[in-house]
């Protein structure tokens, strides 16, 4: 509309000398409808109020839907501000509600884990790292937010960022890709061999009666052979073998002085 404008000032105002008036106004109209349709996107990607948001249109290889569980796990911000996730995180609407939903619970525990994900999305807009989706599903059940963000990253053409486990399999079945921060951190944990030698503080009693449990700084358990009389103590272990299961990986070592 602005270049209409801008175009019959120009022809309203050139002196026309055969037909060079004509092709300047349409040459300013194309050059101002370019710069307006742009500054026109940019305005309504700032202001929220497109359908989809800007960088998941022009961008959507590198636009993420990014899952509750993710927000909740907090984990996220730490990679964000690593550097290693490239394009945006699309956070739906219909997302910001179930995680309201959970702050606003009866449930204590519910409670806390809602209002650490609310502190999360805060660290998340200050990094800039986010954008609102405002497209829902109302012909769809309101619990079904699994089912609605599988059929949202797969209209935009975006990647969904989870730590659900069920909802993984679900997107490999709708066709979607799928980055899982728990898969990441198993992939990046430093690799242990048998006969390495690790320090590791016995917390407690394992299964077995002679067993002691410790653990590494990211989170890999360690069951201490022969030292539940080492409870408390910070000792060197020798590992003797190691062991990955769908839980995660767990390390058997024994003291280094039995």
């Amino acid at each position: 509309m602005i270049a209409f404008l801008v175009k019959s000032v120009v022809v309203e105002f050139v002196t026309v000398g055969g037909r060079t008036g004509t092709y300047l106004a349409i040459a300013v109209y194309l050059l101002v409808a370019i710069f307006a349709s742009y500054l026109g996107a940019r305005v309504g990607a700032k202001m929220r109020i497109l359908p989809v948001p800007l960088a998941a249109a022009v961008g959507s290889a590198l636009a993420k839907v990014v899952d509750t569980s993710v927000i909740v796990d907090g984990r996220i911000v730490e990679i964000v501000e690593s550097g290693f996730l490239e394009g945006t995180l699309v956070v739906p609407r219909f997302v910001l509600r179930e995680l309201q939903a959970i702050a606003d619970s009866s449930d204590p525990l519910k409670r806390t884990r809602g209002r650490r994900g609310l502190e999360v999305l805060g660290r998340l807009q200050e990094l800039s790292a986010i954008e609102i989706g405002e497209r829902d599903y109302d012909e769809m059940p309101p619990g079904s937010v699994d089912a609605k963000l599988v059929r949202f990253a797969r209209e935009i053409g975006a990647r969904l960022l989870t730590n659900d486990y069920n909802l993984n399999r679900v997107a490999h079945l709708e066709g979607v890709a799928v980055l899982n921060v728990n898969e990441l951190a198993s992939a990046v944990r430093a690799v242990v061999l048998p006969g390495e030698e690790l320090r590791a503080t016995v917390i407690k009693e394992g299964k077995e009666p002679h067993q002691g449990i410790a653990y590494l700084d990211d989170g890999t358990m360690i069951v201490v052979e022969h030292g539940r009389h080492l409870l408390g103590e910070s000792v060197s272990v020798i590992v003797t073998s190691v062991l990955q299961t769908v839980a995660g990986r767990m390390i058997f070592a024994r003291p280094k002085k039995e």
